[in-house]
């Protein structure tokens, strides 16, 4: 049994090594795994979960770089498998900090990760998963969508079932309604930004948005906002608030897979909401104050060493 199976995006991330600088005038770049649940399985493989994922690469030297990445960070690649006529994707950043990361994504004429069939999954090792994660991506294409949904009707909303809400519209060409509805009605739990929040419910206000997550079928709804914080919603009432924790901000965009790793691991833990979104707050900060995404995912002693500064939890 895996604590953890993420399913969907990876690629390569191709970072300017200097901040600050347009992607037409860089001349220098780090190369990194990336995808939001690669980075999300990274994430909580750091902090000691036993992962997995499930996904697709190109069979080109890109894709035998992610595969080998995943197990150097301690993410089981089993259900990594290639894709003969699609090239693994690849995707630039500008970094502009505070808040200013443009993306540009190479995944053309198709990604190979939304090629996985809903016949090739083990649904066994989907099941016994204590968390599958999935991505609004996944449900951008067939046969991914169909997988998808495939894997979450298997988990019957058994464990925790997390729907990263991940709205990428320059991947999509059809309205993401239909399937995002149909994904919450099979999840345990819905997170996404305030924008991503607004695409799923129709509801920009983060109390709003929860409410409406909660009513669409998951059990706990999280609310990402960025400067003001987190709220999160049970559907039990329980409703928490946390702020941010304050960093010099050099990358924001592996922020919320970092995020999305520690939440899991707080709730594997067991620990109450609060101590939850704290811990994933810091973790969150952690990585947006670092240039990567999957090299900076956080270890547990650096996590609670911010936690500590910040007063703990």
């Amino acid at each position: 049994m895996f604590d953890l199976i993420a399913m969907g995006r990876i690629g390569v991330d191709l970072y300017p090594l200097k901040t600050g600088v347009p992607l037409a005038e860089a001349d220098t770049f780090g190369k990194f795994l990336g995808g939001s649940p690669a980075n999300v399985a990274v994430a909580a493989a750091r902090l000691g979960r036993r992962t997995a994922m499930i996904t697709r690469t190109g069979a080109d030297p890109f894709g035998a770089y992610l595969r080998a990445e995943l197990r150097a960070f301690g993410v089981d690649d089993r259900w990594v498998a290639e894709v003969d006529r699609y090239p693994t994707p690849v995707t630039f950043c500008e970094i502009f900090p505070p808040d200013d990361f443009p993306l540009y994504f190479y995944r053309w004429p198709k990604a190979p990760d939304l090629e996985i069939g809903a016949g090739e999954l083990d649904l066994a090792a989907v099941r016994a998963a204590r968390v599958f994660w999935m991505t609004g991506t996944g449900l951008s294409a067939e046969p991914s969508r169909s997988a998808t949904l495939a894997a979450l009707q298997a988990r019957a909303k058994s464990g925790i079932t997390v729907f990263d809400l991940d709205w990428r519209p320059m991947l999509w060409e059809d309205e993401p309604g239909g399937p995002y509805a149909h994904a919450l009605g099979l999840a345990t739990v819905a997170v996404g930004n305030a924008r991503e929040c607004a695409i799923a419910t129709g509801e920009s206000d983060p109390r709003a948005a929860a409410r409406a997550l909660l009513a669409a079928g998951v059990e706990l709804a999280v609310v990402k906002r960025g400067p003001d914080g987190v709220l999160a919603a049970r559907r039990d009432g329980t409703v928490v608030e946390a702020a941010p924790v304050a960093v010099e901000v050099v990358n924001g965009l592996g922020a919320g897979d970092a995020f999305g790793g520690a939440l899991c691991h707080g709730l594997l833990a067991g620990w109450d909401l609060e101590r939850v979104v704290r811990y994933a707050n810091a973790a969150g900060a952690i990585v947006a104050s670092r240039l990567a995404c999957s090299s900076a995912m956080p270890y547990p002693e650096e996590v609670e060493e911010v936690l500590g500064g910040a007063g703990g939890v």
